[in-house]
């Protein structure tokens, strides 16, 4: 009997193969690469595929799934709204009650004066958003030559023409003509990359970049900085304590707006509900999504304060919105994820779980081709080198050791060309973190410095 189920299920996996290759374009897919994993279902931090084999997530999927897979109580959240009132949009004088009651919750959930919200299908429909509120504001106050938009290399803001002329690596940009005007890219605030900072400290050598930079722009011209808080796609690059409070500092010094990306990192990622809690920086706006729904419905919120709110909206209003504002089942969904979060003390248990699965971790840099760990809460990298002296990359990337970490010890992982990348589901636990460990050492052991696994 279980063969023949094996077999059947093999079947299954083998059709819907054959025709997703025959049928969907897959973003970052290069066309020689013809194998597929088919995922069927999954619950807490495991997934299963359409084969029968059970995979860790140690990514929840790109670092959304806060409260874990197949959660019962968000489905409910949805069927029960789609019944009462499944859609409506919050043009005009128009609203509904879920969206009031989502944005009221997120107006005490953040920190002050983040009062004032917008909602969004997404992280980078989100940072289209910020970017031009900064830019309005600024026009709507008179300081019409205010458009420049600071950014960082390396950073990620989504792949929209504005958020993404402002993520910070070339393939957004290479072959796709002109894109967001007037950005200015500066050095992220990297420790593991000393090469960027010719010896000096990261953040004395990254603020006396950007004091130039303003200068040399002119700081009448600029409209805004953004940055996460934590860079996600750079490979959770963790600044130091100081940076952020300088950088705030320096801006508000020549009325510079800043805009905090915090799509990966808000509800709980960092141990905290918010990044900028654990900075102790409160930005102009900030943008979130991923985590506010766990990703069981495509949502996000952009937080700002009601100075800003003020000039943006007016008396001629804000001229921008999108079909799905204020999704009523989508601010049902995110609600009741909340309410998970909250119940489940996932923030703490993203710090605790986080301390125990950093210290695994740390004991890989006793292996040749680990260069670096690197956490805050549950947004962890593994930086890997092909030489740990002069901390070169793997001259062909991180994608085999991803592929066999996937394929010879059941986990699921982001990679960049640097490292891999570890944002598990707030529910993951000891017990998993140390299979996550575990896995991980079984073949970054076997790893050389070609980057081929043995």
């Amino acid at each position: 009997m279980t063969s023949a189920i094996s077999r059947a299920s093999g079947a299954v996996g083998a059709a819907l193969a054959d025709a997703d290759r025959a049928t969907l374009i897959h973003p970052t897919l290069p066309a020689h690469r013809t194998d597929r994993t088919l995922l069927v279902s999954g619950s807490g931090s495991r997934v299963r595929d359409a084969d029968g084999r059970e995979y860790l997530d140690a990514s929840a999927v790109l670092g959304v799934t806060q409260v874990g897979h197949g959660r019962a109580e968000l489905a409910r959240a949805a069927a029960e709204q789609m019944t009462r009132l499944e859609y409506f949009h919050t043009w005009g004088t128009l609203s509904n009650d879920r969206a009031v009651e989502l944005a009221a919750r997120l107006s005490v959930l953040a920190p002050e004066p983040l009062r004032r919200v917008y909602f969004t299908s997404g992280g980078a429909e989100g940072n289209e958003i910020a970017l031009r509120m900064a830019r309005l504001y600024h026009h709507r106050r008179g300081e019409r030559g205010r458009t420049a938009i600071l950014s960082r290399r390396m950073a990620y803001h989504g792949i929209g023409y504005g958020s993404g002329g402002v993520s910070g690596f070339p393939v957004y940009h290479d072959g796709f003509g002109p894109s967001l005007p007037d950005v200015h890219f500066l050095t992220p605030p990297h420790p593991y990359r000393q090469e960027m900072f010719s010896g000096a400290d990261v953040s004395d050598f990254c603020l006396a970049e950007l004091r130039e930079t303003i200068e040399r722009i002119g700081p009448d011209r600029i409209a805004a900085m953004i940055g996460e808080p934590v860079m996600g796609g750079g490979g959770a690059v963790v600044p130091p304590a100081d940076y952020w409070p300088r950088v705030a500092e320096l801006l508000r010094s020549y009325g510079i707006l800043l805009i905090s990306d915090e799509v990966v990192t808000a509800y709980g990622r960092t141990g905290h509900w918010f990044a900028a809690e654990h900075f102790g920086v409160v930005p102009d706006i900030m943008v979130t999504a991923k985590g506010l729904t766990s990703g069981y419905i495509p949502h996000g919120a952009v937080l700002t304060t009601d100075e800003i709110a003020a000039e943006v909206t007016g008396d001629q209003g804000f001229p921008v919105g999108y079909t799905y504002t204020g999704h009523p089942t989508a601010c049902a969904v995110a609600l009741a994820n909340l309410d998970i979060i909250e119940r489940e003390g996932l923030p703490a248990n993203a710090a605790a779980v986080g301390d125990h699965l950093g210290r695994r971790l740390a004991e890989l840099a006793e292996l040749p081709v680990v260069g670096e760990v690197r956490r805050l809460g549950l947004m962890l990298a593994v930086e890997l080198t092909s030489d740990r002296a002069s901390r070169r990359p793997l001259p062909n990337g991180t994608v085999e050791v991803a592929d066999a970490l996937r394929e010879q010890a059941g986990i699921i992982l982001r990679t960049n060309p640097y490292a891999l990348v570890i944002n598990p589901p707030l529910v993951f636990t000891r017990e998993e973190a140390d299979e996550l460990a575990d896995g991980l050492r079984s073949v970054l052991g076997r790893t050389g410095p070609d980057g081929h696994v043995r």
